[in-house]
């Protein structure tokens, strides 16, 4: 549809047409050499032309209306998950398949358009009900995301009813029904499930170390329950017990660690004679045995809460040990004072004013890698003569500043949410005003004044020939932790951050030229594991181009060989269909004409969630359909579903879409004018005229 506006007033268009035929008059007025009807003609046709021309003066507007029809969508959301599969048949499932085909038929056959996604919000292109987990509310919500200010008419989720990821769906909104499709066995099962297995990931050697099994009693009063722990197929620990009429049964082991490395153990749940499937009866589990912790040694003039802030969070990690140092009043053992003990050196109130410290550093100033605490008791004019190379300008003076993290510093990352939980934080103490520091230093945290966020570092670090030093200008970081609490009941973003700081201190510098290693150090059995090489010139810049040979070795002996040719963009490599189990890899290339091999390890664990639950709930798809305003129907009920869709009119959706455009831009429009002078031109012509 079209329409013309105007910028002025419509009632121009008579002086406009007036203007046109005033025009055309005064010039042929007068007697011609062409007969009457040829004068009126070309009187005409230069009467509509003035006029347009003038026309256009007035500025108008052409508005071009498209009405879009857009058809009310379905969705069928299905839950392609394993427990599906676990307690149908093929024939069923078959069934199932061809009966959600035909009815998907007769709604599109409706007016309607019809989608198949699972509950990861993909396109279903076959179904197999492969998938290892069921979140039915992000499936849900997804949807509902996905279709935010579209037709969609319903939700259609075939499902049995069962989650075990995410949040209950009934508390999921939606603003459209749910209409939902029983799948499944809901029979009451008898079965043994073993449901939770509680463990350490991460123990050192010699340690002994718990795991913890709890096995769900399902329809099997007063039973003897058998778990055994398994290492490499044989027998270590064996418990028995009656499940009397106990829901769940605890099975407590303790075991000790030989052997360093990756290790594998399975959990067992003897199965007895009634139990309808077997399959939830085992897992496996694996523990990274090390050698011992990492020492961290906190040297403080005298006490202070910061010294509390960062001892509970090396506390949280088991693979580190903190040791506290303050002269005269918490000495720590000699022997953790030696050089070479300890992997990270914290000075709290750095180069203090008392220099009860003061030997302590330069102990440790060039053997080991140092993290500094500046304070109100920090001599700072006493910095560089201890080889601390930070200068202030204003001396004795502090200033309140909070943290800004430093998004160009890429030497690890920070929690994803990390600068909206710290911009909260309240203000620490730190040296007024500007200071010098080395021009190699990455800038981890910057300091903001009020709302300004300046360019001072309040966080920093710097290599030191094999040693990494970072320094925090300031003092009261026990308050970002407590304000943390208060705001969140958690501490995460504090911890997170200073973890991995602690972490990337005591990490030596690794100056190989060629580094390979997984992505992460546990994959799930239905990803793939990714392996990333990296190859360095002799200035530590990426190269490109080197082929890079990996064996994998499983838990057998069995070796599989891989090779890929790394590239910008393509330096990692991905390998499917791995086993559950605890996999070594070498990976080696040829660097500046020598060989180099890099050796690691990695773990694929299975997922056996979806086998421990295989009765089917369709009283929660019976209350999420009544909360939607949908219908419940089960697996034979789909000819009904279909019926209703067809009782219901499908009401489409109108988009209207407006344009507007000047009449003087439209091409149509300057050759009617060109057509028109054209024709009176070569009239006048061809009679004479010119």
């Amino acid at each position: 549809m079209q329409s013309l506006q105007f910028e002025t007033s419509p009632y121009y268009i008579l002086l406009c047409i007036a203007l046109g035929v005033g025009y055309a008059f005064v010039l042929y007025r007068t007697n011609h050499v062409w007969s009457k009807l040829v004068n009126q003609i070309l009187f005409g046709l230069r009467a509509a032309m003035v006029a347009l021309l003038a026309f256009l003066l007035l500025g108008p507007i052409l508005k071009f209306t498209d009405n879009l029809f857009e058809k009310p969508s379905v969705v069928f959301l299905l839950d392609n998950s394993t427990s599906v599969k676990e307690s149908i048949d093929s024939v069923g499932r078959k069934k199932i398949i061809n009966d959600l085909e035909q009815t998907s038929q007769k709604i599109k056959s409706q007016g309607y358009d019809v989608l198949y996604k699972d509950l990861a919000n993909n396109k279903i292109q076959q179904i197999q009900f492969l998938n290892q987990t069921s979140d039915l509310s992000a499936g849900i919500k997804a949807i509902t995301t996905e279709y935010e200010g579209k037709n969609l008419g319903a939700i259609i989720l075939v499902s049995d009813g069962i989650y075990n990821n995410g949040t209950s769906p009934l508390y999921t909104p939606t603003r459209v029904p749910i209409y939902t499709v029983g799948i499944g066995d809901t029979t009451d099962r008898t079965d043994l499930i073993l449901k939770n297995v509680s463990y350490n990931k991460i123990t050192y050697q010699g340690n002994k170390f718990p795991i913890q099994a709890e096995v769900a009693v399902v329809g099997l009063p007063d039973q003897q329950v058998v778990v055994s722990v398994l290492k490499n197929g044989k027998l270590i620990l064996k418990e028995e017990q009656n499940s009397k009429s106990k829901l769940v049964a605890d099975f407590s082991f303790l075991i000790e660690a030989t052997e360093k490395g990756l290790q594998r153990f399975d959990i067992v749940v003897d199965p007895v004679r009634s139990e309808v499937s077997t399959k939830n009866n085992r897992t496996s589990i694996f523990i990274d045995v090390v050698e011992g912790k990492k020492k961290i040694l906190l040297i403080a003039p005298a006490p202070h809460p910061d010294i509390k802030a960062i001892r509970s969070v090396i506390e949280k990690n088991s693979n580190y040990e903190f040791i506290l140092h303050i002269p005269t009043i918490a000495e720590a053992p000699p022997e953790f004072l030696k050089l070479g003990v300890a992997d990270l050196v914290i000075f709290h109130q750095a180069s203090d004013r008392s220099n009860r410290t003061a030997p302590l550093y330069q102990r440790f100033k060039n053997s080991a890698s140092l993290f500094l605490m500046l304070g109100t008791q920090s001599n700072l004019r006493s910095l560089v003569q201890n080889q601390i190379p930070l200068t202030f300008e204003n001396l004795g003076q502090w200033d309140e500043v909070t943290p800004v993290i430093n998004t160009a510093f890429h030497d690890f990352n920070f929690p994803e949410n990390a600068n909206g939980v710290i911009a909260k934080y309240p203000p620490i103490e730190v040296p007024f005003g500007k200071f010098s520091y080395p021009n190699t230093a990455n800038i981890l945290m910057h300091q903001r004044i009020g709302s300004v966020t300046t360019d001072r570092p309040l966080l920093l670090s710097w290599d030191d020939d094999k040693h990494k030093i970072a320094v925090l200008v300031g003092e009261g970081i026990w308050k970002w932790r407590l304000g943390e609490f208060s705001d969140t009941e958690k501490t995460e973003v504090f911890d997170d951050i200073f973890l991995k700081l602690f972490q990337y201190l005591s990490t030596m510098n690794d100056k190989r030229k060629f580094r390979s290693f997984p992505l992460k150090s546990e994959f799930a059995n239905a990803t793939t594991a990714v392996i990333e090489s990296q190859v360095y010139n002799s200035l530590f810049e990426p190269i490109y181009g080197n082929t890079i040979s990996v064996e994998l070795k499983d838990e057998q002996g069995k070796i599989t060989r891989y090779e890929y040719v790394t590239s910008p963009g393509g330096s990692r490599y991905q390998i499917g269909g791995l086993k559950e189990g605890a996999y070594q890899f070498k990976s080696s290339t040829e660097v500046d004409g020598k060989r180099e091999e890099v050796r690691g390890q990695f773990l694929v664990t299975a997922q056996n969630i979806e086998s421990q639950n295989l009765t089917a709930d369709f009283g929660l798809l019976r209350k999420l359909s009544a909360t939607t305003d949908g219908k419940f129907y089960s697996a034979n009920q789909m000819s009904e579903l279909s019926a209703h869709f067809k009782e219901e009119k499908p009401q489409a959706l109108i988009h209207t879409e407006e344009s507007f455009n000047s009449l003087i831009n439209l091409k149509w429009f300057f050759f009617l004018l060109l057509t028109l002078i054209s024709i009176e031109w070569f009239l006048r012509k061809y009679l004479g005229s010119y």
